[in-house]
Order: structure tokens, then sequence, then C-alpha cells
């Protein structure tokens, strides 16, 4: 496997154990024991890690990359992907809202429970389809290639060290939220 499609798969595995902790602070945000600031972080982790982060590698470098190698673009599965990624976004900004200007806590347990569900589904399509199809797509040279893009526009987009630090900002959530 390229290291371009292991890292896309490491950042998956991240969003996997967040949408754990996302399901416990709704579970606890129905019965007042969340605190605010946690769900605050815990947003501005899925903005900037899943959001501007991961789906800005896949939208911004791997989808257009592909339809170039020949994978139908429009009406076709990346289009279906990226839609889902719309839809994420979506739900991300309704769990916001329902956390200002106070809590309600059964609209944000519907969104995150929603938002759970939508990337579960999301993220195997891309594990079991999208990533293989990648690998047979692209040699090793593109896959480089690839991987030089990955780590530009995290540079650029995050700046240095802000990956280690939202994986410290989940290891500190899973900690308090899943024991």
């Amino acid at each position: 496997m390229s290291q371009a499609i292991a890292d896309l798969r490491h950042e998956h595995d991240a969003i996997l154990a967040a949408l754990q902790i996302l399901e416990r602070m709704a579970e606890q945000a129905a019965r007042g024991e969340t605190a605010t600031a946690d769900l605050t972080a815990f947003l501005g982790f899925l903005r900037e890690f899943v959001d501007q982060c991961h789906h800005g590698k896949e939208e911004g470098l791997l989808f257009p990359a592909m339809s170039h190698a020949g994978l139908a673009e429009h009406g076709g599965f990346i289009d279906e992907l990226h839609a889902e990624h719309v839809q994420g976004r979506a739900l991300v900004q309704a769990m916001a809202q329902a956390c200002t200007p106070s809590l309600q806590a059964a609209d944000f347990a519907a969104a995150a429970t929603a938002f759970a569900a939508l990337l579960r589904t999301h993220i195997a399509k891309e594990n079991d389809v999208l990533f293989p199809m990648a690998e047979r797509l692209f040699d090793d040279t593109r896959m480089a290639a690839l991987q030089r893009a990955f780590a530009e526009h995290e540079e650029k987009i995050m700046g240095e060290g802000r990956h280690q630090q939202l994986h410290a900002l989940l290891l500190q959530l899973k900690a308090k939220y899943l024991g």
C-alpha cells in the first residue's frame, strides 16, 4: 500500500475513534453532563481535522487526480463521495447551532447520530472501494507525488504541528469520554 493511501486510512481510523467520542458526548449531553467547552473543542476538531485536512486532501487532490486518470467524475462515484462531504458539513453546522447560545441536547444528539452514521458508511466506501481503485490507477511515481501534495496541503492549511495537536485533543477527549 502506498504511503498516501496509508495516511488517508490512518486519518479514517482517527475519525472513527472520534465518532465514538461524539456519540458518547451526545448521550451525556442529553443528561446534561457534557461540558460546552468540550463540544466546542470537538466541533473544532471536526472542522479542522476531518474537513479542512482530510476532506481537503480528498477533494482538492485525490478526487481530481482520479478523475484525470479516467475515473468518471460527474454523476459518478466521486460526486457521490463529495456530496457526502457536503452533507457532513451541514450536520457539523447543525451540531454547532444546537450548541448556541445554549445546548439543545436533542438537536445536538440527532445531528451527531446522523453524522456518525453518515461518516461510518462513507469511510467504508472509501476504504473498500475508492482507495483500492486509487492503488490500481496510480503508479508508484504518481502515488509519491500525491503523498508530497498531501504533506504540502497539510502544512499550508493546518500549519506545522497542528495535526499532532488535534490528535492530542482526540486522545484527551477519548480518555475523558470513553475511559
